[in-house]
């Protein structure tokens, strides 16, 4: 796993794919630090993102996402580091670069009073090769809203015009800034298709969100930053696979007395008669456990093996409490 502990003084970057990776780089983040009088937002950290490549760059509230993001939009300037964007300096180029890149706002970029159809029509306006602004709204189910004045959209469908309007243009990389907020099961499955189909066309996706199963099931590549500081770097699998301890996960209807089996058992406090075992699911341990749910008359309602996920990486990375 490509991992790194970043710290102030710390010069060394993450190195992947390294041959090609001048050639095929998006976005290049070096060594870059923001300060805001005596507060470090941002604190050394470096990542790259390949072109044709989902990155998802994640962290709790107050972690430095929304700065580092904004430093690689061209909107704020780092205070130290580089930052390149499909092989330009966002600050010194920043009309070239917004150009060629799309960005999903959260707070929606589109006029209280205008109505759907009419912001995506005048968004393609400005651009040389726009996609069409009829199948983008097929595509998000903007159809039966074509009409309705942004002030009267729910916020998911505001939710998936920001999306629209970051496509609009044809971007070579998207900033997609909680994109699927607030929608519907239906919706998000939408959202997670589309940014499939930007990844197949070759381009290049930063995705922050604090879904976990959304990063894990859409990223190539994961940042997680906290504190200013980048904390972990890797596929999903692999930091996934980094410190896995397999647990067989068993629920019944009624208590079970696992002392027999062993000493190491433990009951899941948020889910009733929910049990753990560290195991990889042996089958003497899920026989044996089988047989003490017949001799103690319990019924087995689900026995499974459970292994970490993103979400458990996370917030192993970041913590468990609650922050201000």
């Amino acid at each position: 796993m490509k991992s790194a502990r970043a710290s102030s003084g710390t010069g060394s970057a993450p190195t992947r794919h390294a041959a090609g990776e001048a050639r095929d780089a998006a976005l290049e983040v070096r060594n870059v630090v923001k300060t805001f009088g005596s507060v470090t937002a941002v604190d050394n950290i470096s990542f790259t993102a390949h072109r044709g490549e989902v990155l998802a760059l994640l962290g709790p509230n107050g972690a430095g996402k929304t700065t580092t993001i904004e430093m690689c939009e061209g909107f704020t300037s780092p205070t130290s580091g580089s930052i390149s964007v499909l092989g330009l300096d966002p600050q010194r180029d920043g009309e070239k670069v917004r150009e060629r890149i799309g960005i999903m706002l959260q707070g929606g970029g589109s006029y209280s009073g205008i109505r759907v159809k009419e912001m995506l029509e005048l968004t393609a306006s400005y651009n040389a090769d726009p996609l069409d602004p009829g199948w983008l709204m097929d595509t998000l189910g903007l159809n039966e809203v074509a009409t309705t004045t942004y002030r009267r959209l729910s916020g998911g469908q505001q939710q998936r015009l920001s999306l629209a309007l970051a496509l609009i243009g044809r971007p070579e990389l998207v900033f997609l800034d909680e994109p699927t907020a607030g929608m519907d099961a239906q919706s998000r499955r939408a959202v997670w298709e589309l940014i499939g189909s930007l990844r197949r066309d070759g381009v290049t996706v930063i995705l922050t969100t604090h879904l976990m199963d959304e990063a894990e099931r859409l990223a190539d590549y994961v940042v997680i930053i906290d504190r200013g500081r980048l904390v972990a770097t890797g596929t999903p699998q692999e930091l996934i696979d980094a410190g896995d301890h397999p647990a067989l996960r068993i629920r019944t209807d009624g208590p079970l007395d696992l002392k027999a089996i062993s000493t190491e058992a433990s009951l899941i406090d948020d889910s009733p008669h929910t049990y753990r075992l560290h195991s990889a699911g042996d089958p003497q341990i899920i026989s044996a456990v089988a047989s003490e749910a017949a001799r103690q008359n319990v019924l087995i309602k689900e026995l499974g093996v459970h292994h970490r996920t993103l979400e458990d990486v996370f917030l192993d990375l970041t913590g468990r409490e609650l922050r201000a």
